[in-house]
């Protein structure tokens, strides 16, 4: 991972997920995010022109690190570090784009879930990995006992994660960060409710500092 990454996590161990198939509003959506305290985006290519939005977010914002989630395939991964991503997530673990970040020296954060799939990632020489669905995969009680195992590696919480549930995450030595998408509710940004989102991550910085 990369120091400066690594250095806005430490600060803000939050990522908020932008999915949003307009770039205007991807854009407006980074930059309220931003006000809020949050400078690590992960744009995921949930819809056909999700990879533009992150684009024009990396063209027309300053200070921001910007990245590519629900990447699935290695052509995916290729194009959107072409288009200037910053670091990577996906889903689930392809050894491919494990090899393929790792000789770009790009962050990467596979999904993991289980014991083999977090020992697969560690073999790959991967040190931080995304758990994924973290609600379903068993939470925090599951993040303690990988992490008992695998001392060496870092989680970075995905699916189901919440103003509710932020500090039971980040209390844990093991976690990295929290991504999630209520920072950005579909309809405040269907609206333009910009403040809303800066309130929202506002208050999860507040939440990330008071836990850490």
């Amino acid at each position: 991972m990369s120091v400066e990454l690594s250095q806005r996590l430490e600060a803000a161990p939050v990522v908020p997920l932008i999915a949003e198939n307009d770039a205007a509003r991807a854009v407006s959506t980074a930059k309220a995010l931003a006000d809020g305290g949050l400078s690590v985006i992960e744009v995921v290519l949930r819809s056909n022109d999700a990879q533009k939005g992150m684009e024009a977010i990396l063209a027309e914002t300053k200070g921001l690190i910007v990245g590519a989630g629900t990447v699935l395939t290695l052509d995916q991964a290729k194009s959107v570090r072409a288009s200037g991503a910053q670091f990577i997530v996906s889903p689930g673990l392809v050894d491919d784009i494990a090899r393929y970040c790792l000789d770009e020296g790009i962050p990467f954060f596979p999904g993991t879930m289980t014991a083999g799939e977090v020992q697969r990632a560690y073999a790959l020489g991967l040190r931080e990995v995304k758990f994924f669905p973290a609600s379903l995969a068993g939470g925090v009680p599951m993040l303690k006992a990988l992490s008992s195992v695998f001392r060496d590696m870092r989680f970075m919480p995905t699916g189901g994660v919440s103003a509710a549930n932020l500090t039971d995450f980040l209390q844990l030595p093991c976690v990295l960060a929290c991504g999630g998408s209520w920072l950005t509710p579909k309809e405040a940004v269907a609206i333009g409710d910009y403040s809303q989102i800066t309130k929202l991550a506002s208050d999860a910085v507040a939440i990330a500092q008071s836990a850490r």
